[in-house]
């Protein structure tokens, strides 16, 4: 783990960290609302597990069937596709922007500089869920034990690490804002009193 993130730390770069910003800001300004209709086309009114923070494996057999032929056939081709590529997206853009922050903000001996590993983790559970959940998609209306249980444990897992990932970084920018205007302050004062 500290081999990993020290190496994420020296990726996180200036260049780096600004292009993984911009291509997560433009995937989430053009990709992500064509998806959302593509995904409103073939469930309709249709949870699915991708979106929900938790469901059963009841739930699971459910989106399934609601989705029918066509939509489990879509779903199963939108995870080795689309959703194959944006855990890359996010994970990169969360793990160079904690990288770069956290550098600038907490000492080395600080516990989060190894902030940088959730995005990681959450990218490791979503390719898990939606492995599992394409299984039990392909699989129905037959029952798919064990996978069916462990689907939305990676799903609830996923988003902890995914949604912990961006609160610490939120978390993050205002320490490392109020350090900005602390020293400021400081430094202001110390010019006035010379």
């Amino acid at each position: 783990m500290n081999t990993i993130s020290g190496w994420l730390q020296r990726f996180s770069s200036g260049w780096i960290t600004i292009s993984a910003v911009v291509i997560f800001f433009v995937f989430m300004v053009t990709v992500m609302p064509q998806q959302a209709v593509k995904i409103k086309e073939i469930s309709g009114e249709a949870r699915s597990p991708d979106t929900s923070f938790f469901y059963s494996a009841t739930e699971l057999y459910k989106m399934a069937d609601d989705y029918g032929e066509e939509g489990r056939q879509a779903y199963i081709q939108a995870r080795f596709s689309f959703d194959a590529i944006f855990p890359l997206v996010y994970t990169a853009f969360l793990c160079t922007s904690l990288g770069w922050i956290t550098q600038r903000t907490f000492t080395k001996q600080s516990k989060l500089q190894y902030a940088n590993l959730m995005p990681v983790f959450g990218m490791v559970f979503d390719f898990f869920e939606n492995i599992s959940t394409s299984v039990v998609m392909a699989r129905y209306p037959d029952k798919t034990p064990l996978v069916d249980w462990m689907a939305p444990v990676f799903t609830l897992v996923k988003w902890i690490f995914v949604t912990g990932s961006f609160v610490l970084l939120f978390t993050s920018f205002i320490i490392a804002a109020w350090f900005w205007v602390k020293l400021k302050t400081t430094d202001n004062r110390t010019g006035m009193q010379q």
